[in-house]
């Protein structure tokens, strides 16, 4: 059921209860004692169905749930993007929170993040190794203007020794991230893309 056939029920119930209430008026019952019972009534009708399971959907849909991505990467689409996915060697722009032991919402640690009113988004040349392999992975399918979530394995993070004390060794990773912008892809030379053939992701 849809907020608006909610809203359509509310008000015949609504409609129907006061018409009653006044009916009962004309049988001797005093109208404001009527017209209370009319709204406890309907106001009593409102909460059944602010709290069914139908209005709870309409009123705040399921997140997307997990697909599996390259390398054991798990990611949901929060927001879609637009445009071409990046190159190798082009220059990415995100935002992003970290957590470890699972989303926020979860219960997990937030380990880092570049978001909020003073948060600058990281520029990032995707592909080279610049960033952990979870995210270069991540990056290269994403498109300009897109939000997802993704669950990195340890393995595609930061392994056995963890990071910094934050992050521990064997970590699963859970990031937020958002693709703000992005810059032309450059002029490479010869050597670029011996490199980038040599190395692959």
């Amino acid at each position: 059921m849809t907020t608006l056939q909610v809203l359509a029920v509310i008000c015949a119930a609504f409609l129907v209860l006061t018409v009653n209430a006044l009916s009962n008026h004309q049988q001797g019952i005093d109208r404001r004692q009527a017209l209370t019972q009319a709204t406890a009534a309907s106001c009593a009708t409102i909460g059944i169905l602010a709290t069914s399971p139908a209005f709870a959907e309409d009123a705040a849909p399921a997140p997307a749930a997990f697909q599996e991505g390259p390398g054991g990467i798990k990611y949901s689409i929060l927001k879609e993007g637009t445009g071409d996915k990046p190159l190798r060697a082009q220059k990415v722009y995100t935002k992003y929170t970290l957590w470890t032991g699972g989303f926020g919402e979860d219960g997990g640690k937030q380990v880092d993040s570049n978001t909020g009113f003073m948060g600058k988004p990281l520029g990032v040349i995707v592909g080279v190794g610049q960033v952990i392999k979870g995210w270069d992975m991540t990056l290269l399918e994403m498109k300009e203007g897109e939000t997802r979530r993704i669950i990195v394995p340890s393995d595609l993070g930061y392994g056995d020794k963890g990071a910094g004390g934050s992050i521990p060794p064997k970590a699963t990773l859970y990031f937020e991230m958002e693709v703000t912008s992005m810059d032309p892809l450059p002029n490479l030379n010869d050597e670029q893309k011996k490199w980038l053939e040599e190395h692959p992701v």
